[in-house]
């Protein structure tokens, strides 16, 4: 195959006093694609998916603040919550002249990404979640434990929580409900060495604390969706304990239109189930223009 003039390439851009990194291949006149990573990663979890889309669309793949990367500003300097990284996000696109394109949304990706629906609902041409979970019943039961410390926060908690940044728990996340030897460990030990830098620990316990912001709009996401009709291709990795199955069945309650589909993975399921899952979305957004 011939080497295209749009292969993945890797940038830096600008936005207000955050340097933001990015990936993007394709054509920039095709139908764009904004790709939203989860934690503890970053855009290198496309690594993958970006090639099997690169033909047809317009990929950007960007860093949030704090992760891969991108800066990472002081806590002083910057509040780390989901409504300061939707808005980068946000002016990111505006940077970028991206007024119109799909959503693949991911863990972190999707309170991010339908925040950008609801400010933008002219703006977002079609959504794919891979477990993107928007809905009370798709919280696994860990969330349980999270939903007490939100109530009761204590530094104790806090620390505890600090865990989830450990090498053990990284992997785990990454491979629980996978076939044994079907998941690099590249993509896992980037993220442990991107979780290890100096005040990562205190960054992301922020994150977590702040996630039950994303837990109260659930409503609101919900609502866009009864309001605006968007396309939505729900593609789960079904063993994930963190976003459960019924988060992509309880799409269907509030378009229901919405392709929903599995595939035999975990939370990360894009590393074992890359091919499926592009060819799944190819096929989802020609569908939605055809030829």
């Amino acid at each position: 195959m011939a080497k295209s003039k749009y292969d993945v390439s890797y940038h830096t851009q600008k936005v207000g006093n955050v340097d933001i990194f990015y990936r993007s291949a394709g054509d920039p006149a095709k139908p764009a694609i904004l790709l939203l990573h989860g934690f503890p990663s970053a855009s290198h979890q496309f690594r993958e998916l970006i090639p099997l889309l690169q033909n047809d669309f317009y990929v950007v793949a960007t860093d949030y603040p704090g992760f891969g990367q991108s800066s990472m500003p002081s806590r002083e300097d910057f509040a780390y919550t989901f409504d300061n990284l939707a808005k980068v996000v946000d002016a990111f696109t505006d940077s970028l002249h991206l007024n119109k394109f799909s959503l693949f949304v991911f863990d972190y990706g999707a309170p991010i990404g339908f925040r950008l629906a609801l400010w933008h609902p002219e703006k977002i041409t079609a959504i794919i979640s891979q477990n993107g979970n928007i809905y009370q019943e798709g919280l696994g039961k860990k969330w349980e434990a999270r939903a007490e410390y939100w109530q009761h926060p204590t530094k104790e908690l806090r620390n505890q929580y600090k865990s989830a940044f450990a090498p053990k728990t990284i992997i785990g996340q990454y491979t629980f409900g996978t076939e044994a030897g079907k998941v690099s460990p590249d993509g896992y030990t980037l993220d442990i060495t991107y979780m290890q830098r100096p005040g990562e620990d205190e960054i992301q316990s922020d994150l977590i604390f702040d996630y039950q912001n994303n837990v109260k709009m659930y409503p609101q996401f919900q609502a866009y969706l009864r309001k605006y009709k968007p396309a939505l291709l729900a593609v789960w990795g079904k063993n994930d304990p963190s976003f459960v199955p019924a988060g992509a069945e309880a799409f269907k309650r509030d378009l229901p239109n919405a392709i929903v589909k599995y595939v035999d993975s975990g939370h990360f399921a894009l590393e074992t189930h890359a091919k499926e899952i592009g060819d799944m979305m190819v096929a989802f957004l020609k569908s939605l223009n055809p030829k």
